[in-house]
């Protein structure tokens, strides 16, 4: 493995992930390092993205938006365009409810016609520590596999499995070999640390599996590599455990080798079947105090930077 740190940029860190939980983990992260990729899903199909998805027929913004958000500037300037980007229209008429940073960005992609540019635009408005690329160079679906009392049952859409409050026994993706975005493929290449998680489990962190490209840049990857699992249950997965957590990640993909789940010192679960489960990916459990004592359910990006710090340096 590399030194802790590589020059005055820190430790080249690939997240992959979406929404709040990747904004989460790269605000902990950007702490540490300068040298930052976030690969984000690009699945969403409700809310502002959903209607520029399919008006315009491009990525959905609302991920990328929230991740290079994160990745802003801590000064005036950065945080003064992190606001303008999160600024959401309300009214009566057609802007409602869409984000001015979701219509920037589809603005740039389709002025410059290159989606990997325009994201990198946005990032050097926001002077951002690090960079933020798509997992695929195309919109995704998502279809989820649950289980019910007459049954299995197959839902369709992010916003449908995210909201289902239901048994989910797997997921897939169309198209089902949708090409990984190249700058992706090169940070997962080049990193030194790949982190997944937290975030919506099968909208979020799981998709990433399931675009065969980059799960084979994730697998082949010389990269440390360590899972973060949520501080709580939400309605993809109200009945599973962490330890389930960490099994359905082997079962979507066994080849892959973690050497590390992070998990909040004080979540109330049976650590014995966790470290069971981790064994199974070929990791330790490591616990730290990351979550915010004052919002349930939300980490604390400085708690969770300091358990990242640590885990660098234990496993550099």
């Amino acid at each position: 493995m590399p030194n802790s740190y590589i020059g005055s940029r820190g430790q080249r860190v690939v997240a992959l992930g979406g929404g709040h939980g990747l904004y989460a983990s790269l605000s902990a992260l950007k702490i540490l390092t300068r040298n930052i990729t976030a690969i984000v899903t690009v699945a969403d199909d409700g809310g502002s993205s959903g209607r520029l998805r399919e008006e315009l027929g491009v990525l959905p913004p609302g991920d990328l938006r929230m991740a290079l958000s994160a990745l802003c500037d801590d000064g005036e300037w950065g945080q003064t365009w992190r606001d303008v980007l999160q600024h959401r229209f309300s009214s009566e008429g057609p802007l409602n409810g869409h984000s001015l940073g979701n219509l920037l960005i589809s603005g740039l992609w389709e002025l410059l016609g290159d989606s990997m540019e325009g994201l990198d635009w946005v990032g050097r408005l926001l002077d951002t520590k690090g960079r933020v690329v798509p997992m695929a160079t195309v919109p995704i679906d998502i279809e989820a596999d649950i289980r019910t009392d007459e049954g299995m049952k197959t839902i369709y859409g992010q916003v449908s499995i995210a909201q289902s409050h239901a048994d989910i026994e797997s997921i897939r993706i169309n198209p089902p070999y949708p090409p990984a975005e190249p700058e992706a493929i090169k940070a997962l290449n080049d990193a030194d640390w790949v982190i997944f998680g937290p975030g919506s489990w099968y909208t979020s962190v799981i998709p990433h599996l399931m675009v065969p490209d980059l799960r084979k840049a994730v697998v082949e990857s010389q990269a440390r590599k360590a899972l973060v699992i949520n501080l709580v249950a939400d309605a993809e997965t109200t009945t599973m455990t962490p330890a389930d957590h960490v099994r359905s990640f082997h079962d979507h993909a066994p080849d892959l080798q973690l050497d590390a789940v992070i998990m909040d010192r004080s979540a109330e679960c049976d650590w014995t079947d966790l470290s069971a489960a981790a064994q199974l990916c070929g990791a330790k459990v490591v616990a730290k105090n990351i979550s915010d004592p004052h919002r349930r359910g939300c980490h604390d990006h400085l708690n969770l930077a300091a358990a990242y710090r640590q885990l660098f340096v234990d496993l550099s």
